[in-house]
């Protein structure tokens, strides 16, 4: 076919991100416009030739637009997501779907009724050292997976107005270690048990959310692991994987500046770890792109379906279930 004619819908940090890739580093498709409720943030992309909107319905009407990329609000997912629906777009949507269960499962009847292909965006799974990691236990190289644990820490806390919409630490941070969890190990979650506390900033607990958590997994071949989260390190941004097996284990390490350790009379020094999502992930938000693009051009299902995010939702429900009653849920009991 010919190129795949793209919109991007929503100009945040992550619209501009995957704007740019889909104009400078993704052949076979073209970036054709763009939208946000701003004209002037919109304008902020700075790419020549593609058209700016206001409003996304705009964009949705037109017949010359293939897919939509949907980088809008959280709380705006599940309007976007019909509408486009609707107007037959093939979709990619930042995580979450929606926000209930109920919502999630109306949507995704809505995309499989429209014949449209819908993804949904963890990144982290095309991450080339993540993706390492999981190549090691699909060879057989790590044997039978027995713990796995994650942890993933931000440099500092998003602004507040953004907390107020995010859904929570779980929905908002853990939601992608439990879609890693799964993909690493291509094993199911069915127990998980949550606990947490406000250390970081006691605006965030004022909001009725958490700053700082742990959850441990069990999963349906009895092997365990954790999640640790903090809305703040006050170093970097801390990204790390293990799976452990009968046969090895495999370690993902931080990624940093450079490889180049210093050793001297007060100890061995290496550049601490690139700083935000940004820069620590490039190649992931290039590679889930691309890959969708692919999927189009070669009409093959996408990587990550909707079945995907909505795992993901239930887990981040069953966690926040679990931190408020202080016991393990089992994930059957959310849906």
């Amino acid at each position: 076919m010919n190129k795949v004619r793209v919109a991007v819908l929503g100009m945040g940090r992550q619209g501009q991100i995957h704007s740019r890739n889909l104009a400078y580093r993704i052949p076979e498709a073209e970036l054709v416009c763009v939208s946000d409720l701003s004209v002037e943030r919109a304008a902020q992309v700075g790419i020549e030739g593609v058209e700016l909107y206001d409003d996304y319905r705009k964009i949705l009407a037109r017949k010359d637009v293939d897919a939509v990329i949907i980088a809008t609000s959280t709380d705006s997912h599940e309007e976007v997501i019909r509408a486009a629906a609707a107007a037959g777009k093939d979709m990619f949507c930042e995580k979450p779907i929606a926000t209930t269960l109920g919502a999630i499962d109306e949507l995704l009847t809505e995309v499989d009724k429209a014949g449209v292909r819908f993804m949904v965006g963890f990144n982290r799974r095309f991450d080339p050292t993540f993706k390492r990691v999981r190549e090691h236990v699909e060879q057989g190289n790590v044997g039978t997976p027995f713990i796995v644990n994650i942890t993933s820490r931000d440099p500092q806390p998003p602004h507040l107005e953004y907390l107020k919409v995010c859904g929570g630490i779980f929905f908002d941070t853990t939601v992608h270690d439990f879609d890693m969890a799964r993909y690493l190990t291509g094993d199911e979650i069915v127990e998980v048990y949550a606990t947490g506390s406000v250390l970081v900033d006691e605006r965030i607990g004022e909001l009725g959310d958490l700053d700082t958590t742990m959850v441990a997994l069990k999963f349906a071949s009895g092997a365990v692991g954790s999640i640790n989260n903090s809305r703040r390190t006050g170093y970097s941004y801390d990204q790390r994987v293990e799976v452990f097996g009968s046969k090895g284990c495999a370690i993902a390490h931080n990624e940093t500046p450079n490889r180049v350790e210093l050793t001297d009379p007060q100890g061995t020094h290496t550049d601490v770890p690139l700083y935000f999502n940004v820069e620590r992930y490039p190649e992931a938000f290039f590679g889930e792109l691309d890959a969708f693009v692919r999927s189009i051009v070669a009409d093959k299902p996408v990587p990550v379906t909707g079945a995907d995010g909505r795992k993901a939702v239930v887990l981040s429900m069953a966690a926040r279930k679990s931190w408020q009653e202080n016991r393990p849920v089992r994930v059957e009991e959310i849906g």
